[in-house]
């Protein structure tokens, strides 16, 4: 049986214990063992990190502490896998270079806030998003800095920032370990949302090396 890690907290307004647990009930319908955290605490036994096939951070802005990062960024390394969305991953612990690196990009700003219809536009036949046409969203469109090493599956385009694409999902690679990001998912709402849920679903079997089939 695989085995994931939920690791919820920080800023209150991307309901993060309610976003976990839909991620929860998400992995457990997949066979999942899925452990659920409400500290960063549970990032320190390296070990146990070890033994995981996915690590879930749900956790905005906050400071994490080099005992409490170190061991997730070597689990990852060694290839546990690693998925988050929104601000949980991308935009978690500011001041973590270190994270940036890893996760692959950096929330910088959301333009127009949490309430504009913006399109996600599908680049990629991975198996990810694989016959999943583009769609709008209601929600917070992210403008991200990214590592232009990152395989980049959905775009977004901004109306006052020139025509030059955002990626919103992207994966990628830290050692031997498989990243997935989707900045999609602002709240439980949004995370809930057939096509944003079912790109969670798949990058995080993914992520877990056990992505089999869709449901879209």
């Amino acid at each position: 049986m695989k085995k994931a890690l939920i690791v919820w907290g920080g800023w209150e307004g991307h309901e993060p214990e309610a976003v976990a647990k839909i991620l929860a009930v998400t992995l457990c319908d997949e066979g999942f063992e899925v452990e659920v955290a409400d500290t960063l605490a549970a990032f320190e036994d390296a070990e146990k990190l070890k033994g995981l096939d996915l690590i879930v951070p749900e956790w905005t802005m906050g400071q994490i502490t080099n005992e409490q990062l170190k061991p997730v960024l070597a689990a990852v390394e060694s290839g546990v896998g690693i998925a988050g969305l929104h601000g949980g991953m991308g935009d978690a612990f500011r001041q973590s270079t270190e994270w940036q690196f890893m996760v692959g990009g950096q929330w910088v700003a959301h333009p127009g806030g949490a309430g504009i219809t913006y399109k996600v536009e599908i680049v990629s036949d991975d198996p990810i998003v694989a016959g999943m046409g583009s769609f709008e969203v209601t929600s917070e469109q992210y403008y991200m800095h990214v590592d232009p090493n990152n395989t980049v599956l959905a775009v977004t385009h901004f109306r006052d920032y020139g025509a030059a694409p955002v990626p919103v999902v992207w994966k990628k690679m830290w050692g031997k370990g498989r990243v997935f990001y989707s900045s999609l998912g602002h709240n439980a709402e949004v995370a809930a949302q057939r096509q944003p849920l079912e790109i969670m679903r798949r990058g995080m079997l993914w992520a877990a090396k056990a992505l089999q089939g869709s449901r879209i």
